[in-house]
């Protein structure tokens, strides 16, 4: 069978044109950064290949150097980037080259739109450093043969323009060589001097010889000849073994850019070495923004090497999931090279140096929060709600987290530590409150916070899905205990004499609770006289054991199963509507304007919790009449025909203080 019978033409999927040419016009703003990312996946093949050679020595075999090679060719235009790794076959050249990274082109796409064209954080992300050959070519080829006895080389080639050809090539050993052919405006790079350069600036601590295809003038007169060689650029060496005393800044920050792709430098880093019992090298990055792939079981963690030889390129055993943000390497000396997951799992030199690695990162973000506290706010924005999920199943690491913790609160604009909160308290407080919402708008105004803002405490506005059970896991901070506004258990100081007026407000509202109980038996629990309430007429609470309305509303928006936990219904009796209310009922006992009343009291205290009404028609029918009633009620200030509007004097407290006001039932 002839070449051209065996040549394959496949399109690419149409969201991978878009994606082409947002990389060629938008993505990268440094045209240069094709190399590293070519260097960069040349080194993955290596690393690869090593790794699987400790259990198949056969697959070094016809090429035991594992080496990368640049060969500039300005007779042709072209930059061979080659390296002797473990080479793809047919359908990993197809899948690799064909599709981005196995991820959601359209989600890339999206993200693109969302945060800006210029957002080169994305790359890297989706594995789309070889479309960054691009930039500087109109062409690439792709020759690669899989390591192995009897495989058979494949040519990927596309010039982008909508589909790639794929059909059987020559390569004597295994390995990749890309072969670009440089734009007429990219023939720099084939110049020997900008290419030592871009080595040393962006892959100088790959772990494998980059050797730079130069030319050698030897010999005078008849006997001079020009010869070509290849020459190591780079030097090899990896930068984690080295003494910190050598690195400069911009060293660590150009090896984090090779290691994870990231176009912006890290937040911070921490590098160390332990020996004793263990012996092992660390040195780990904090990202600026998080990974689109953040909560994906295929996000890239802390890479393992044994000895410099990688092992694991996500090493989840490395680092808690609440931690999955870092990035960086962990090399040991103690592990046997053909390690296996679950020899990972059962190692007790594994949990040792988990343990190890987890206490730098906390002391790294203890110091970024210390020290450069808008960086550390940074961070906050982008990874707090994945480090609070270490409050929800970690226990050992309470206290350093608790640290770590920021919210916003009632006191002010920004975040707020917890730390900071305390060293605030009012005399007299004892706990740090915290209210549970959406939003800083949903909670601001809460009637929740009425009493507590009333004595001048400050309240925290908890606004992630994981506060719930980060709150619960941690339970204090220096020795003040957690509670929400929102339960029921909320226990403010009160005076003698507040006791006593409480307590009689308590007897006077008694035949009104218990019509109340009667109309809503269905939905609460207990009605009772509230300590929380000032200016609201009611609220609805918490009991032991059950979840905030926000979280049960996301977990059955997920799709969960969530029992609807019955509530207590907290009252205010000094309200005016309350005093009318108790009033009607003593009047003209089993009023039907009692009970719809007490159910629009229900519904507002829904909302006001984050809840949903059952039947929001009904209670836009039911608003609906009572402001037409306060509207056409004379001597009410309003005239007939208009709404009665304000926070002074809303329509039900009108409607309240009026039991002889007639109500239409819906």
């Amino acid at each position: 069978m002839s070449v051209d019978t065996q040549r394959e033409t496949h399109k690419f999927q149409a969201e991978i044109n878009q994606l082409l040419n947002l990389v060629i016009n938008s993505l990268y703003s440094h045209k240069e950064i094709f190399l590293r990312e070519l260097v960069s996946n040349a080194s993955d093949a290596l690393d690869k290949l090593r790794f699987r050679s400790v259990t198949e020595p056969e697959l070094l075999e016809g090429a035991s150097a594992l080496e990368i090679h640049l060969i500039p060719d300005a007779e042709k235009g072209t930059l061979t980037i080659e390296d002797t790794g473990i080479g793809m076959t047919h359908d990993e050249l197809v899948k690799n080259l064909g599709t981005i990274a196995h991820s959601g082109s359209r989600e890339f796409l999206e993200m693109v739109s969302q945060r800006g064209q210029k957002d080169v954080n994305l790359i890297g992300q989706f594995g789309v450093g070889f479309y960054s050959s691009y930039l500087v070519a109109d062409q690439v080829s792709v020759v690669s043969r899989a390591a192995g006895k009897d495989t058979q080389a494949w040519r990927w080639t596309s010039d982008a323009k909508g589909s790639f050809t794929v059909e059987p090539a020559e390569r004597a050993t295994r390995g990749t060589s890309i072969v670009l052919h440089l734009k007429e405006d990219q023939k720099e790079f084939l110049d020997e001097w900008r290419l030592r350069s871009l080595v040393t600036q962006y892959s100088d601590y790959v772990n494998h010889p980059i050797k730079l295809q130069v030319k050698k003038t030897t010999g005078e007169g008849d006997a001079k000849k020009t010869e070509t060689q290849l020459e190591v650029v780079n030097k090899a060496s990896a930068l984690w073994q080295r003494s910190k005393s050598e690195i400069t800044d911009e060293q660590y920050q150009e090896f984090y850019k090779h290691l994870t792709h990231d176009w912006e430098p890290p937040l911070a880093w921490t590098h160390f070495r332990t020996e004793g019992n263990q012996v092992f090298t660390g040195l780990l990055f904090l990202p600026k923004q998080p990974p689109f792939d953040l909560n994906s079981p295929q996000q890239r963690g802390v890479r393992l090497f044994v000895k410099r030889v990688l092992i694991m390129d996500r090493c989840e055993e490395m680092l808690p999931q609440w931690l999955r943000f870092v990035r960086g390497v962990v090399d040991s000396d103690d592990l046997p090279l053909n390690v296996s997951r679950e020899l990972l799992q059962d190692s007790a030199v594994v949990q040792a140096i988990r343990k190890h690695v987890t206490k730098k990162t906390l002391d790294m973000l203890e110091k970024l929060a210390k020290d450069k506290p808008e960086d550390y706010r940074t961070f906050w924005q982008g990874f707090g709600p994945v480090l609070k999920e270490g409050l929800a199943v970690d226990t050992e690491h309470r206290e350093k987290l608790g640290a770590l913790l920021r919210y916003e609160s009632s006191r002010e604009e920004g975040l707020t530590s917890l730390a900071d909160y305390v060293s605030r308290m009012k005399e007299g407080q004892k706990a740090i409150y915290y209210v549970f919402g959406e939003s800083r708008k949903a909670v601001v105004d809460s009637p929740h916070l009425e009493a507590l803002k009333k004595r001048g405490y400050e309240v925290l506005y908890m606004t992630d899905p994981v506060d719930e059970w980060a709150s619960q896991g941690l339970r204090e901070f220096q020795g003040k205990p957690l509670v929400s506004a929102m339960h029921a258990d909320l226990k403010l100081e009160e005076t003698e004499e507040e006791k006593r007026e409480k307590e009689q407000r308590a007897k006077g509202l008694g035949p009104l609770a218990d019509r109340m109980k009667e109309v809503l038996k269905e939905h609460v629990r207990e009605v009772r006289v509230s300590d929380r309430l000032t200016d609201s007429p009611c609220c609805l609470v918490v009991p032991e054991g059950g979840s905030h309305a926000f979280v049960e509303r996301l977990l059955r928006e997920r799709g969960r199963s969530v029992p609807r936990v019955k509530r207590i219904l907290e009252v205010n009796p000094a309200h005016p509507i309350i005093e009318h209310l108790r009033a009607l009922n003593e009047k003209e006992a089993g009023s039907p304007q009692v009970t719809e009343w007490v159910e629009m009291l229900y519904d507002q205290a829904l909302l006001t919790e984050g809840s949903s009404v059952e039947d929001p028609n009904r209670f836009a029918r039911r608003m609906t009449a009572l402001m037409t009633q306060v509207a056409q009620t004379p001597g009410r200030g309003t005239p007939a025909g208009a709404v009665a509007s304000g926070p002074e004097t809303p329509a039900s407290d009108a409607v309240a203080s009026s039991p002889e006001a007639p109500v239409t039932r819906n």
